[in-house]
């Protein structure tokens, strides 16, 4: 689901530490995934396993509750900041049914001709609808990291935040979680302290 999996910042609910500037006139942000090609990029990971990468779906609920049950208990912790050994069927309902002016989310998972699709890497983010930034989010299952399918997750959320309007992006990242704060680096993140919470980093990204 989002990789660290180790590859991970935010919380499973986002709320931004940002106030409203302005009271927005009218909607700044379009439907959620509106992609270019909403029906995913496929791809081949290192043992040649088919996957595509794709806007997540409403009824991705099954395909994400069993990606979510490969996870080790420290990739969890990673991605949510806190122990969580389930994913119950209200939250996983939650992050699949997504509000679509202000939330998107990309994932990576089996072809669509599979019978029991799972889906093994997820990069979202929620966009405050009364500022210009959004919050993070992203995970791959460790099975799949260290082949550039974070890299691609998380450029489809910065792409797909840029055209439709925001202006920053950013995500609390756990201090000990190396490889999203290294991958965090590579496109350009700045990183800066969380005054309340020294066990937490938090990057940000002008776009």
């Amino acid at each position: 689901m989002l990789q660290r999996m180790k590859t991970s910042a935010s919380r499973t609910e986002p709320m931004s530490t940002y106030r409203s500037r302005r009271p927005p006139e009218r909607p700044r942000f379009g439907a959620a995934n509106d992609a270019p090609m909403p029906n995913g990029e496929l791809l081949a990971s290192r043992d040649g396993t088919p996957l595509r990468i794709r806007p997540i779906q409403a009824d991705d609920v099954v395909a994400l509750q069993r990606g979510f049950s490969r996870l080790q208990p420290e990739e969890v912790r990673m991605r949510f900041l806190h122990t969580l050994t389930e994913l119950p069927d209200q939250l996983a309902q939650r992050l699949c049914r997504l509000d679509p002016e202000q939330e998107l989310a990309f994932v990576l998972v089996d072809p669509a001709e599979s019978t029991e699709p799972e889906i093994y890497g997820v990069a979202r983010a929620y966009i405050d609808p009364n500022t210009d930034s959004a919050e993070f989010a992203l995970i791959v299952q460790r099975r799949f990291t260290g082949q550039g399918f974070g890299s691609l997750l998380l450029n489809r959320v910065i792409d797909a935040c840029r055209a439709r309007g925001v202006k920053e992006i950013w995500g609390d990242v756990l201090t000990e979680n190396h490889a999203m704060l290294d991958l965090c680096d590579e496109f350009g993140f700045r990183r800066e302290s969380v005054f309340h919470d020294a066990t937490l980093s938090r990057v940000r990204m002008a776009l």
